[in-house]
């Protein structure tokens, strides 16, 4: 005869965003896709929740013992204030993303620029040494010139409308990581020089349901050129497809999403999701 079965757990582990608005945030298909692949009972949940309302959140959030959550829109830099620690990139790019909870804590990470620096190596390229064009200053710029930086690139120059936020980033860059960074005002289409390893587009330009391309010279654009798009949604962007005409090697935005979504499903549960699980997930979705 065989014993009692074990008794059943009902109780799964908590994780979700806390953002405004959130509806259309697509983070919960990727992770709880990840989560049943990997036999993890765990839920992912979109919580709409005013900037007034941050701090009761985030107390909400410890109180009923989740694992952690990502943070957008409008609450990365203010939520900052509620938490006991940040990691080094947090720290360095003055936003978190990713909160995972603590011993003492709820700990602060910034797993954006991380992603797309894991993107770049699931298609087996590397920063060391390499010579960045970085289109826009905004959040994710920031992040990913941080990080590009820290990952071994040798230089990245910022192209920006807003001259003030375009040296900022480039200061940032310079006072905190090894990489020597500029700014260069983007008045007109932006022509790539010639020694450009790497064009990144940080900018919201291409984000459905605009059609259009950041204002780049399409014939500085060359072969054997590394062009990424931060736009997961549609994947296939206008500026991507122009790059690709032109021979370039294209990165679009689902590599940075799922990228972003492995290393905070790692911090939360200590387990590394399988990317393509999460990847599958998410073009179901954007239909790419």
């Amino acid at each position: 005869m065989t014993g009692p079965a074990e008794d059943p757990s009902f109780l799964s582990l908590l994780t979700g965003c806390l953002a405004t608005p959130i509806a259309e945030n697509p983070t919960v298909v990727m992770v709880e896709a990840a989560y049943r692949h990997h036999g993890i009972d765990a839920r992912y949940i979109n919580c709409d929740v005013r900037p007034a309302d941050l701090g009761a959140a985030v107390r909400g959030a410890w109180a009923m013992g989740w694992l952690g959550f990502n943070c957008s829109l409008p609450h990365k830099v203010a939520v900052i204030e509620h938490l006991s620690a940040l990691g080094e990139s947090a720290r360095v790019i003055g936003a978190v993303n990713t909160v995972v909870r603590g011993d003492d804590g709820w700990v602060g990470e910034n797993t954006d620029g991380r992603g797309f620096v894991e993107a770049l190596r699931e298609k087996g390229i590397l920063l060391d040494g390499q010579r960045i064009a970085l289109l826009g200053a905004g959040g994710a710029a920031r992040a990913i010139a941080v990080e590009s930086a820290l990952a071994g690139a040798a230089s990245i120059e910022v192209v920006n409308r807003d001259r003030g936020r375009g040296e900022a980033l480039a200061a940032l860059v310079n006072e905190q990581t090894p990489a020597d960074a500029a700014y260069r005002p983007w008045d007109e289409p932006y022509p790539v020089p010639t020694d450009v390893d790497l064009l990144v587009n940080a900018t919201s330009v291409g984000l459905h349901p605009d059609p259009n391309s950041p204002a780049v010279e399409a014939g500085t654009l060359r072969e054997g050129m590394v062009v990424a798009d931060v736009i997961p949604n549609p994947p296939r962007t206008a500026f991507l497809r122009q790059a690709e005409e032109a021979g370039c090697v294209t990165i679009d935005g689902l590599g940075m999403l799922v990228g972003q979504g492995v290393l905070a499903v790692g911090l939360w549960t200590g387990i590394r999701p399988d990317p393509a699980v999460m990847r599958r997930a998410l073009a179901n979705v954007f239909g790419g």
